[in-house]
């Protein structure tokens, strides 16, 4: 029985450590978008939203980014920014876990249908060599959803005792 509670601690240890890089990722990409404007009122989202569209969207995408996402790039650009850095920070401080991860599965689905398309005369295959920068983060925050990442090198393990102890009091 021992063997196991060790086994399921150094578990839980990777599985934060991993929550915590990605949140990193997160937390750096969603910085220099949040505190410059180059990302948000300088024209990278649009820059971005555009390549994506010269490259070649999964078909159902096309008009979305073409009649609603550059319509709108503006405030969607400051919500990507402020989104990744929320994240980011969700996950290296442990709190809200699970909703920065459907939040983090939605994102990662959205830039796979935005910019991972291999063509309609595709092999079924190459559908996930194409989306394979987004698929894994997709089903890191997945692991995320579903596990509990949170429960060690977390703020709310912390948070909950300091609440019940108040409540004693």
């Amino acid at each position: 029985m021992r063997g196991m509670s060790a086994g399921a601690d150094w578990n839980a240890k990777v599985l934060a450590g991993l929550r915590i890089a990605i949140g990193l990722l997160f937390i750096i990409f969603g910085q220099y978008k949040v505190f410059g404007t180059q990302f948000t009122l300088g024209g990278g989202f649009q820059l971005w939203i555009n390549r994506f569209l010269e490259q070649g969207p999964y078909p159902f995408m096309v008009t979305v980014l073409q009649d609603f996402v550059l319509p709108h790039s503006t405030a969607i650009a400051f919500l990507v920014a402020y989104g990744e850095l929320a994240i980011g920070l969700g996950l290296v401080l442990g709190l809200l876990v699970r909703t920065a991860s459907v939040c983090g599965v939605i994102y990662m689905l959205t830039l796979l249908f935005s910019s991972d398309y291999p063509g309609p005369q595709a092999a079924f295959w190459q559908y996930f060599g194409a989306a394979l920068e987004h698929l894994v983060l997709a089903l890191c925050f997945a692991t995320f959803v579903l596990g509990n990442a949170d429960q060690v090198l977390s703020l709310r393990p912390y948070l909950r005792r300091r609440r019940s102890a108040t409540q004693q009091c």
